[in-house]
């Protein structure tokens, strides 16, 4: 039988929500054995977001839930309660990871912080996940991924110059916080495989999603001006990468490279064109491309898109992306069982392709709040 490429990494998962369980969905999927320590009271607030199956075990029904927590236990551990931390400190003692989005000083109060673990534990990396990271002034506010995205200035690149600043339908920052945690685990992982020692990460959101936006950073820190959000290359300011209304819907056209340009010019016979992919939007060439874009549908722009090679597609639904060819193929959607659950349903697969230690969603089923409360089956 193939390994895992995380088989036998035991991770501890005491996060809520998007960020944490992305990053451990991502370990999970690569073969970590995930365990969810929740609170009393109703555990990870995402499992009671709507929309729920009806059918399924009341604490485990919530799509959203069900689809970054597969591959999963879940027990419940009161860490306000001497006991509890006992008993968190016995799993730590035999764990490789453990992940928290606790506020910085919140586990040290309760008086099982990164030193106390790593007593129990000197081999443990322990990653503490944080809206704003463990100091500076905005350390110890509250915060979700739009006030990430409005102070490390991206949501002001959003939109135009006359509307409200647009708000992501993703979450930016704590996707790119949960991946940046991944790969910090990984690494500290691979540097404890020649020290023998663990460490702490520090994972801000708020950073990890300014550093997706590195060139545009590196370029605000240099001698030139930031341009308005209606002229920024990314968000709509040129020709040659915009949405546009085609007869019967939008179409997204990212020809931002000389040769895809050229492909679209010279398939819409256009050449006079040809010099012009970085005119501003709402500019003569704007208005051209754009009538041109109106007078064919969807489906004709599509048929364009392969033939021309000019990195042209329609715009289309969640719904329609998920039952598309190139989604099923890649196999993003899988079957899953689910306890309670009659029929199979239909979740999130994994983007991630290794030749050597596949990757085999959906594996375990979302876990029932609480339902691996034995200690024990940790160590089996």
């Amino acid at each position: 039988m193939t390994r895992s490429a995380l088989e036998g990494i035991k991770v501890l998962d005491l996060t809520r929500l998007l960020p944490g369980g992305l990053c451990t969905l991502t370990l999970a999927d690569l073969g970590a054995e995930v365990l969810k320590i929740e609170a009393p009271g109703g555990g990870d607030y995402a499992r009671a977001r709507e929309p729920h199956y009806e059918s399924a075990e009341p604490t485990s029904s919530s799509a959203g839930y069900i689809a970054m927590n597969r591959n999963k236990r879940s027990l419940v551990i009161d860490l306000k309660d001497g006991d509890g931390r006992a008993a968190l400190l016995e799993l730590a003692a035999t764990a490789d990871v453990l992940v928290e989005s606790f506020r910085p000083g919140v586990l040290d109060r309760l008086g099982v912080g990164y030193e106390v673990l790593r007593a129990a534990n000197p081999r443990l990396v322990h990653c503490a996940l944080t809206g704003w990271g463990q100091d500076g002034p905005f350390a110890a506010r509250a915060g979700h991924d739009i006030n990430y995205l409005a102070s490390m200035g991206l949501l002001s690149l959003t939109g135009t110059a006359a509307e409200t600043p647009t708000v992501a339908p993703i979450q930016i920052a704590d996707t790119a916080g949960a991946l940046l945690a991944a790969v910090s685990i990984l690494a500290a992982l691979n540097a404890r495989a020649s020290s023998g020692e663990g460490q702490f990460l520090d994972v801000s959101l708020a950073h990890s999603a300014l550093y997706t936006y590195g060139m545009g950073v590196g370029a605000a820190l240099g001698p030139w001006p930031v341009p308005p959000r209606e002229e920024a290359l990314f968000s709509g300011g040129v020709v040659c990468y915009q949405a546009y209304r085609a007869s019967d819907g939008w179409v997204a056209l990212g020809a931002l490279e000389e040769r895809f340009w050229a492909a679209w010019c010279r398939g819409v016979g256009r050449e006079d064109l040809l010099g012009s992919r970085y005119e501003a939007a709402g500019s003569p060439t704007h208005a051209a491309v754009a009538e041109i874009f109106a007078g064919r549908s969807c489906v004709e722009w599509e048929a364009f898109g392969r033939e021309h090679d000019c990195c042209l597609n329609a715009v289309v639904g969640l719904r329609e992306a998920l039952d598309s060819e190139q989604v099923g193929a890649r196999g993003m959607v899988v079957d899953a069982e689910q306890p309670g659950i009659a029929a199979p349903i239909r979740t999130m697969g994994s983007p991630l392709r290794l030749s050597g230690t596949p990757v085999d969603p959906p594996g375990r089923p979302a876990p029932a709040l609480d339902e691996h409360d034995d200690l024990r089956r940790w160590s089996e």
